[in-house]
């Protein structure tokens, strides 16, 4: 199997030439940051078109705008181009590669994490099958702890050493407060996916416009970030207040975790019915299973978080609580690995962007 780096070579000269077609053109200037920032180059180094990629939110209106796609000769599909791009730029900064490579292109990774966490839970902590026992009576804070907080820190490292290195691969220099601002603040609004005049994107039909996608996004992103605030909540009650769990219902860590969970099974089910509807040539090739299977990795944590509160009481809780903390954990080992390390990249690439307009 080709390294990473000679793949980014061979996919390279497509860019260089694809790229350099669009830079003439220019028809596509304003639909994106990724089109904003072609039209400051007259040539593309490897570091930069890793940059644009990393721009680019695949939403794919240009391919349907552009004149020059197949059965033109000249045959661009920027989508595609930068999707495998972004993907190999991500295979190539998060270490060990070989991770990265396998989460990103494989399903067999997710399933055999998901098995290992189940015997962990079940068989190693002794947590019942079929028991009705409340949360902590299952399994003990201090053990929870001591298992995902490694769980979660261990992964983000490898994400800031990914992203670190790709930072320097780009060419940043010491971010300013206002470009990090400008940075969330784009992610935050996912103002690129409303396309070049405002009316949406093409992601997943040719004839239309459409917001889908980024309401799809915005439930899954902010419904994450909820449950992670519901979290965070909880340890506060917990450590600060002396407020142990468990928590009734209209309290603040459960109307979060409860709301969370809604917004993030219903963003993640939008999201997989898009990809469903949208053409495969335009993603990025050999990653498809992957990211179905990441997209319903997000879905199950929150639909299984949902029907551990819905099953609390009953003999099927044991069940749901082993089932959910299996797949918490094997989501936290795969967040530098999977398609969940764009976020990351993204954001970097527009405090990149900040830097250079600025």
């Amino acid at each position: 199997m080709p390294t990473v780096d000679y793949q980014l070579k061979i996919t390279h000269t497509e860019a260089e030439r694809q790229l350099g077609i669009c830079n003439s053109c220019r028809y596509c200037e304003g639909y994106c940051a990724a089109f904003q920032g072609l039209t400051r180059h007259r040539s593309f180094d490897v570091s930069t078109v890793s940059h644009l990629a990393n721009l680019c939110h695949n939403c794919r209106a240009c391919y349907y705008a552009c004149q020059y796609t197949a059965p033109h000769e000249f045959n661009l599909n920027i989508p595609a181009l930068l999707a495998n791009y972004r993907a190999q730029s991500w295979e190539e900064h998060i270490r060990p590669q070989v991770v990265t490579r396998a989460m990103q292109q494989r399903v067999w990774p997710y399933l055999l994490l998901l098995l290992i966490f189940i015997i962990v839970f079940s068989a190693g902590l002794g947590a019942p099958w079929l028991s009705d026992l409340p949360f902590y009576q299952s399994i003990s804070h201090n053990v929870m702890v001591a298992l995902f907080l490694p769980l979660f820190v261990l992964p983000l490292l490898a994400v800031a050493a990914g992203v670190r290195s790709y930072w320097k691969s780009i060419g940043g220099s010491k971010p300013r407060i206002s470009d990090i601002a400008q940075a969330f603040a784009s992610a935050a609004t996912l103002r690129q996916l409303s396309g070049g005049q405002g009316q949406g994107c093409n992601y997943e039909a040719t004839e239309r416009y459409s917001f889908a996608r980024r309401i799809a996004h915005q439930l899954t992103m902010y419904g994450f970030l909820v449950c992670f605030l519901s979290t965070s909540t909880a340890t506060l009650y917990h450590y600060i207040l002396d407020y142990p769990a468990p928590y009734p219902f209209f309290s603040v860590p459960k109307l979060l975790g409860v709301g969370g969970g809604i917004m993030l099974t219903v963003g993640c089910t939008l999201l997989l019915y898009l990809k469903r509807k949208a053409d495969p040539t335009l993603g990025s090739e050999k990653r498809t299973a992957a990211e179905y299977t990441f997209t319903s990795l997000l879905l199950l944590v929150g639909l299984s978080g949902l029907l551990l509160y819905w099953f609390k009481g009953s003999l099927l809780a044991g069940a749901m609580l082993i089932i959910h903390l299996a797949l918490v954990a094997v989501f936290f080992v795969a967040i530098p690995y999977s398609k969940m390390s764009h976020g990351f990249f993204r954001l970097a690439a527009l405090s990149r962007e900040a830097q250079l307009k600025s």
